[in-house]
């Protein structure tokens, strides 16, 4: 899902939500958001936190609960995604998005249950951490958000429980920003000449090309 979103960026920025969710699983069109988080920057400091267990009508799967360490006894007595959505979506605003893996996890799920309850389509542009990690720490074997976290000596106490996941994302985002500047001094962005979005080199069957960062919703190109 990716024609309900806003462009994809690689920027270091000042202003900017964090968010993580947490699920009953890794499909958006059976799975359910567990919980939902949100932590507000601005001139690269926390200023709010939004964050709310979700009630997701259905069982968690043991499988899920392994991971997140959220039971059906935990969500019981919470709100369900109907009501929270629109306190997180007023919370969001229009802040360009921070997360990690949102461009094919988090994003297919708000996306989906935006459009599902409120009709309406999440615009905002967002930055995914997993894709500035992969520029900016290439001499990395992994780049899960822990192993992100490890590089910097960031606590990964409280991991994949949602505010503890932005917590420790934020702080990343933000040193991963201080790589990245000194990156584009010396190798400054290629614009894709349909939508503006950064270019980022790929290899094909004829070999390397300058593919558009925002695919597969533009898919343009240009030679190297």
């Amino acid at each position: 899902m990716t024609e309900n979103r806003g462009k994809r960026l690689n920027q270091y920025i000042s202003d900017y939500v964090v968010f993580d969710l947490e699920t009953t699983g890794v499909r958006p069109d059976f799975d359910e958001i567990i919980e939902i988080s949100g932590i507000r920057v601005r001139e690269h400091k926390v200023v709010e936190e939004f964050s709310t267990l979700v009630n997701p009508g259905m069982h968690i799967p043991s499988a899920a609960s392994k991971v997140n360490h959220i039971t059906d006894d935990m969500v019981a007595e919470a709100p369900e995604i109907a009501k929270v959505l629109g306190e997180f979506l007023e919370f969001v605003g229009s802040d360009i998005l921070v997360g990690h893996n949102i461009h094919t996890f988090d994003l297919n799920f708000i996306c989906r249950a935006a459009m599902r309850i409120f009709g309406v389509e999440v615009g905002n542009d967002y930055i995914d951490t997993l894709y500035m990690a992969r520029k900016c720490l290439p001499q990395l074997s992994h780049h899960k958000l822990s192993d992100v976290a490890d590089y910097f000596h960031i606590s990964t106490v409280g991991a994949h429980r949602a505010l503890a996941d932005c917590a420790m994302n934020q702080k990343c985002y933000e040193e991963l920003g201080k790589i990245l500047k000194q990156i584009q001094k010396t190798q400054p962005q290629i614009r894709c000449p349909k939508c503006g979005a950064e270019m980022v080199k790929r290899k094909g069957m004829y070999g390397e090309f300058y593919g558009c960062s925002d695919f597969p919703r533009c898919r343009g190109t240009r030679k190297v």
